[in-house]
């Protein structure tokens, strides 16, 4: 996850969504999914403040990934005995902003 989300870290978010389209990782979905709540998000912000919106002066201000709680699970191994595996999660936070705020 943290090798796509630097790619688009400081982009611009037309730019990004174009980074995320074309990148073959699984989390290229995932981050696209997140980027696009975060525009969602600042639309609806915009309408409730009665402010001017506009999705092309937007860019990617703040981009983290973080560990997530593991899911701790088993799987059966030889002689009966049961070996742990840790399903790793993350936590994504993304943050558009405009261009003439910053």
């Amino acid at each position: 996850m943290r090798l796509v989300i630097d790619l688009i870290r400081g982009k611009d978010v037309n730019e990004a969504y174009a980074i995320l389209k074309f990148n073959k990782k699984l989390a290229a979905k995932q981050i696209a999914k997140t980027l696009r709540s975060a525009v969602a998000n600042a639309e609806q912000k915009a309408l409730r403040d009665n402010e001017r919106f506009d999705a092309d002066e937007l860019f990617v201000t703040r981009a983290i990934v973080n560990g997530g709680a593991p899911l701790k699970r088993f799987t059966a191994a030889a002689q009966g005995r049961a070996t742990p595996i840790k399903k790793r999660t993350s936590h994504v936070e993304i943050a558009v902003d405009s261009k003439e705020a910053s």
